[in-house]
């Protein structure tokens, strides 16, 4: 079950009317069981560590991600200076009882991204990798030495993105979300949904959660100006 037990009409409006989710049947009420996730960065007006809330598409919170292991000299440096590409990030995303399911770590980077994903035991998942970086922004996802699926950008800003499984077939799409201009001019906070088109197998089903929330992460941490 969820942990909340009322829907948010916020959040609702936010999948709809934003995002253009047409309302679909209810899921499992776990991470990994709703058709329809809804990841909302908590603002802050000066962002030194990251944390999202991850919800259905009623506003019943269903985890959490939390960026874990920084240090305070990392978090100064985040704040006087542009340094965030060139430090490694590591995200736990947790359920609804704070229990970790994934781990995330994407290594410092000078230009491309990589994005490692991981089972609470260390066990490998498989991994997110930028393969371009001039237009739209591709990933490939890659579990077990193969490429599974890939993360296709549908503009240069990278605002929205198709995920695709090996044969290129559509299985899930993100889609950002906007807060209004007062909220958002002192703030990164980024908003996304995650609509998964039909239940997935492992480890693609994992993974393309983790793309959810790997896209903030592996992109905007050095895209600000643009994202």
């Amino acid at each position: 079950m969820s942990a909340g037990g009322s829907s948010d009409p916020r959040v609702q409006r936010q999948v709809h009317q934003q995002a253009g989710v047409a309302p679909s049947g209810p899921g499992g009420g776990t991470l990994f069981t709703e058709p329809v996730l809804v990841v909302n960065q908590k603002a802050k007006l000066i962002e030194l560590t990251n944390e999202y809330k991850v919800m259905d598409q009623q506003g019943n919170q269903l985890g959490s991600v939390v960026q874990v292991g920084q240090s305070a000299l990392k978090k100064i440096l985040r704040f006087v200076a542009s340094l965030d590409q060139y430090m490694t990030h590591k995200l736990e995303i947790r359920d609804a009882h704070g229990q970790p399911q994934l781990l995330l770590t994407r290594p410092r980077k000078i230009f491309k991204s990589r994005v490692l994903v991981q089972r609470p035991d260390g066990s490998p998942v498989g991994e997110i990798v930028q393969q371009n970086m001039i237009g739209k922004i591709n990933f490939a996802i890659n579990a077990g030495g193969q490429q599974v699926g890939a993360i296709k950008a549908e503009n240069w800003r990278a605002w929205n993105f198709a995920i695709v499984d090996h044969a290129d077939n559509e299985v899930a799409r993100i889609t950002k979300t906007w807060e209004g201009l007062a909220k958002t001019m002192f703030t990164t906070a980024d908003n996304y949904v995650l609509q998964i088109h039909y239940q997935l197998p492992e480890p693609l089903l994992s993974l393309v959660v983790a793309t959810a929330l790997t896209v903030d992460t592996a992109l905007k941490q050095d895209a600000r100006g643009l994202g």
